[in-house]
């Protein structure tokens, strides 16, 4: 049987002995709107625990639009011009409107990316857009530190508006339990002392910092402490389906709307599944999140749990930009020549984490309870040495030599990589 992982800009084709028992791990149907641009003016105008925009807007001096950067397939270009459109019927002027890309400790997207990012040109015409630079200590503003000691700096574009809004797109999220909402905030417009606090080992280590976990997750109750330190901040939230189309939209006051997108895309993206899996194959969802092998560990921990411990794992990811920071490139360096424990041991230390190294203590994860075998041609030899993983030349080869190590059939295949999270619920 042929499978289609999402790779790239497209799917990657695998073709898997018919003799194999498959199981496909993937969203059930997801409700479509099937008016979208009239989906979030409605919503704009029916908000949750806020009033309708142009009445939140009016009387507004300023106002800082939050967007995801590159590494989010948000769908910016349904919600920024309805949004914009909303403030400037309120009287709030085009040039004291500014969208801030949030793009924490990420690099800044320019050019022909940030016209993709944003998705439409009328708002690149109409308001300014500038990227964060979590680096630059004299762009943000110090609000203290929440009760856990993390110090709480934003950038002031955003913490000094009169109307601060955040959008984004809710999914699950391998350390914060979901994206979106507060999480635009913290770590989106966040200074690098306030993410690589909430982003050191004592954090990361924690078992509730885990996908679809926001009761007694820590980095969620860091998130919003932050978010109550900045003040009132409003949200447009959307929940888009496996083909990238909208699904869900709603606004409101970021953590009452954030709670009820949560509500609505947990039904979908947490699959139950009866057994565990000697052989599991997986993607990194595709464009724009496989670009890096940075990205490509989310797609790692996220089929954890139905992975038998000491099976195998094999993940597909276009890499098409390398391995991502030379942070991480750096961290990568690091776990390769220490090992695991020398790895864990040195990170434990810190107050702050050193920039990037979070993404592989979370790689740990996944090598700790499976074989990793890695398929991304566009790696470089060098690179792939410094994956930690097993680089394989095919994924069918892979899937073989699994089943055949194992003498197990039953081989699990999730398409859409870590957009999915498989949940053991043992049965029949």
């Amino acid at each position: 049987m042929q499978v289609d992982l999402s790779y790239g800009r497209g799917m990657l084709p695998v073709r898997l002995p018919d003799d194999l028992d498959v199981t496909i791990v993937r969203k059930p149907p997801m409700p479509l709107l099937p008016d979208p641009v009239g989906a979030v003016a409605g919503a704009l105008e029916a908000p949750v625990a806020a009033r309708p925009i142009v009445e939140e807007a009016r009387g507004a001096a300023s106002a800082c639009i939050l967007v995801c950067d590159i590494t989010r397939p948000a769908p910016n270009g349904l919600v920024l011009p309805p949004l914009l459109r909303a403030l400037i019927a309120a009287g709030v002027e085009p040039a004291r409107i500014r969208v801030l890309v949030a793009t924490g400790l990420h690099r800044p997207n320019v050019g022909a990316e940030l016209e993709e990012l944003i998705g439409d040109p009328w708002v690149l015409r109409t308001v300014s857009v500038e990227n964060h630079d979590a680096r630059d200590d004299a762009a943000h503003v110090d609000l203290g530190a929440t009760a856990a000691g993390t110090p709480v700096k934003i950038d002031r574009r955003f913490a000094g508006a009169d109307l601060k809004i955040v959008t984004g797109l809710v999914e699950p999220h391998f350390m914060a339990g979901y994206s979106g909402g507060r999480k635009v905030m913290a770590p989106g417009v966040a200074h690098k002392d306030t993410i690589t606090t909430f982003h050191s080992a004592r954090f990361m280590a924690h078992p509730r910092a885990d996908n679809c976990v926001l009761d007694g997750n820590p980095l969620h109750r860091e998130q919003l402490e932050v978010a109550g330190k900045i003040g009132r901040v409003l949200a447009v939230n959307t929940v888009i389906d496996e083909q990238r189309r909208l699904s869900f939209v709603n606004f409101g006051e970021v953590v009452a709307s954030h709670r009820d997108a949560v509500a609505f895309v947990e039904r979908y993206a947490m699959v139950p599944v009866s057994r565990r899996f000697r052989t599991v194959v997986t993607s990194a969802a595709g464009y724009p999140l496989d670009k890096t092998y940075y990205q490509t560990v989310k797609g790692m921990v996220a089929p954890l749990e139905i992975v038998e411990p000491g099976g195998d794992l094999i993940i597909a990811s276009e890499c098409s930009e390398g391995m991502g920071s030379r942070a991480y490139v750096d961290a990568q360096r690091r776990l390769v020549g220490l090992g695991p424990d020398g790895f864990l041991a040195d990170i434990g230390r810190k107050r702050f984490a050193d920039v990037d190294e979070w993404q592989t203590q979370m790689q740990l994860k996944a090598t700790r309870r499976a074989r990793v075998h890695l398929y991304a041609p566009a790696l470089k030899p060098e690179e792939r040495a410094l994956t930690g993983v097993e680089v394989v030349a095919s994924v069918e080869a892979a899937v073989r030599a699994s089943v055949r190590d194992s003498g197990d059939r039953h081989v699990a295949v999730i398409p859409e990589g870590p957009y999915v999270v498989p949940v053991h619920r043992p049965g029949p």
